[in-house]
């Protein structure tokens, strides 16, 4: 947990002018507070965090250095702790072609961002490596829409345990253009870290992780069962829908073949 609290820290040369940022709570389909400062969109959900940027090279930027600098300010000048997510303590991906999704290993790490995000007045998303900035958001209004997302997450797990479909394993999907694949994929019981599932191409097995809320607020497709997250950045989005099964992967589609 790479955290740093500061009584008071300026930070030299740089002066944070956030939009200000309405804070909202959506409890339906995904629970999560969020806000816009100009062209830059930030969701807090349960277990995670998505963040679009301005542009679609500063989401490369963080995913190919696996890496964000959290920090909190209670203006536009003062810094009054950090946390550094990294490797060692988080995942990064791109989801829905756009927004940098950063899953927290530890319970404790993204409790203790949210905790920050409620009590101060401006959130700065920056490069880990250097003080350059991705983005400011007012946090006027956070403290309310992150009771909020707390409520509704520490009362809805084991109701969304209870709605999520059963993933259809065991199946193979056959399919794709040049090459042609097989695909297989298996949800372990119990993980000892975020890599819940196994995915198999043409023999080769790879680790995943599980996302249910994979759309986040947008409309989620028909039929949709679970999202596979591989450990080398491919996704996997499995459904079942009118007695048919299928999988999505890059640009084509794979159905069950077994």
């Amino acid at each position: 947990m790479k955290v740093h609290l500061a009584a008071s820290l300026a930070i030299a040369g740089m002066i944070a002018t956030p939009a200000v940022a309405e804070w909202g709570f959506s409890g339906e389909p995904t629970p999560m507070a969020f806000a816009q400062s100009g062209n830059m969109d930030l969701e807090l959900q349960c277990d995670r965090i998505r963040f679009a940027p301005a542009g679609y090279d500063q989401s490369e930027d963080i995913v190919n250095k696996q890496g964000l600098s959290i920090r909190f300010m209670k203006d536009g000048q003062t810094e009054v702790g950090s946390f550094q997510a990294g490797g060692g303590n988080a995942q990064f991906l791109i989801v829905d072609n756009y927004p940098v999704e950063i899953l927290f290993d530890d319970a404790a790490d993204y409790g203790f961002v949210l905790d920050q995000i409620a009590a101060n007045a401006v959130l700065n998303l920056s490069m880990i490596d250097q003080d350059v900035s991705y983005g400011f958001f007012d946090l006027s209004g956070s403290a309310a829409a992150v009771k909020s997302l707390r409520a509704t997450c520490s009362g809805a797990g084991a109701a969304q345990e209870a709605a999520v479909p059963e993933a259809p394993e065991g199946i193979v999907y056959c399919g794709g253009g040049a090459i042609k694949r097989q695909i297989e994929y298996t949800v372990l019981e119990n993980s000892d870290d975020q890599w819940d599932a196994r995915v198999t191409v043409n023999g080769e097995t790879l680790r995943a992780m599980t996302s249910y809320s994979y759309f986040g607020s947008a409309e989620t497709p028909a039929g949709f069962v679970v999202a596979l997250l591989g450990e080398d950045r491919s996704e996997f989005l499995v459904f079942r829908d009118d007695g048919q099964d299928w999988l999505e992967f890059g640009d084509y589609r794979y159905d069950k073949c077994n």
